[in-house]
């Protein structure tokens, strides 16, 4: 890819701070308007009390408006988002509850802030940058602590009436099923997601199977185990941990067959550290799905494929809608503004992400 100019690359309305809050870490960067990712840093996410979970976004801004001149700030929560994209209803991996989060951030901070659900900045990002470019609409499904979803529909975040559309992994698919954070029981994420990877190699630690000892040498230590080292392993060619991971594939096919039934995309990107797997997880949830899918053989089966942009999609994500956000709030020229609703409705990028 050619070099971008370095004249325009760092022009102030061009970057923005992207922050994705997960149930374990907080991932901070600048992004400029291509996706590119300038600047990083992160630190672990304490859970438990929502003002130290402010703290530590004050502080990753700040490290990065050190060092770069942005204009304003992207939040992807894991979380139910309001619709006006400000606070945080509910989220259950973390101590948020009707958390004013916007409004918190842009005092300490003094920029314009934007939060949204951590899966809706992902799916943004790969529809603009990654791997649904030149789809008209998107299902993202991310694989992580849980199951986060988007929908992209015509150009567009899809985020339903109260702002909480896409939230896949609390479809219940297990009557009286395995407890969810959420309260309820039998929710989809506990059937396919990395947590259901880590509980299975905790499993195996736990009872001082051959494979739980491989596991701990692996990740040196019986209490540093975790669902990616039973990845690890499986890539390796441990059939064993490929079958559990196959497991994880067919009740991910299963849930996005429902979703087909329900929204008849053309396309799902899967993203998450889950689907670090890649193959070993998608071609069981490829023929999960085809096998579940309701008219099979009468009607096409959509797309299943890889998330492109990785872990820092959600950053990249949230930095991108705050942008252009925050350019319709204050449009340099009328032109500058017609471009902007032209760049939010094609979500088409000039170049393409390395």
């Amino acid at each position: 890819m050619a070099e971008k100019s370095q004249k325009n690359r760092f022009l102030p309305e061009r970057l923005a701070i992207g922050i994705d809050i997960g149930g374990t870490k907080i991932a901070a960067g600048v992004v400029d308007e291509d996706g590119y990712v300038l600047a990083r840093t992160r630190r672990m996410t304490p859970t438990t009390e929502p003002t130290a979970v402010l703290e530590a976004i004050v502080e990753v801004t700040e490290t990065l408006r050190a060092e770069h001149h942005v204009t304003s700030i992207g939040i992807g929560a894991a979380g139910f988002v309001d619709a006006t994209q400000s606070t945080v209803v509910f989220a259950p991996h973390l101590a948020w509850r009707n958390e004013p989060l916007r409004d918190r951030v842009s005092r300490r901070t003094k920029l314009p802030v934007l939060v949204d659900n951590d899966a809706n900045a992902s799916g943004w990002a790969e529809w603009r940058f990654g791997a649904a470019q030149n789809e008209p609409d998107l299902v993202l499904i991310t694989l992580g602590t849980g199951i986060g979803g988007a929908l992209v529909i015509d150009g567009q975040p899809y985020r339903g009436r109260f702002g909480i559309a896409g939230e896949f992994g609390h479809m219940r698919v297990v009557p009286d099923g395995h407890d969810c954070e959420c309260g309820n029981q039998g929710c989809w994420e506990q059937y396919a997601s990395g947590r259901v990877l880590t509980r299975a190699a905790e499993s195996e630690v736990a009872s001082g199977t051959g494979l739980g000892r491989r596991l701990v040498e692996l990740a040196g230590g019986a209490e540093l185990v975790e669902g990616r080292h039973l990845t690890e392993l499986a890539e390796g060619g441990d059939q064993q941990c490929q079958e559990q991971i196959a497991e994880v594939g067919r009740w991910l096919g299963i849930g996005m067959a429902d979703l087909a039934a329900a929204l008849d995309p053309g396309l799902f990107v899967i993203g998450g550290g889950a689907s670090d797997a890649r193959e070993l997880l998608l071609a069981p949830a490829r023929e999960s799905f085809e096998a579940q899918l309701t008219g099979r053989g009468f009607r096409p089966a959509a797309r299943i494929v890889g998330a492109h942009l990785g872990p820092e999609a959600g950053l990249v994500g949230a930095a991108d809608m705050a942008r252009i956000t925050a350019r319709r709030r204050r449009p340099a020229s009328p032109g500058g503004r017609v471009r902007v609703r032209g760049a939010g409705r094609s979500g088409r990028s000039p170049r393409r992400r390395r």
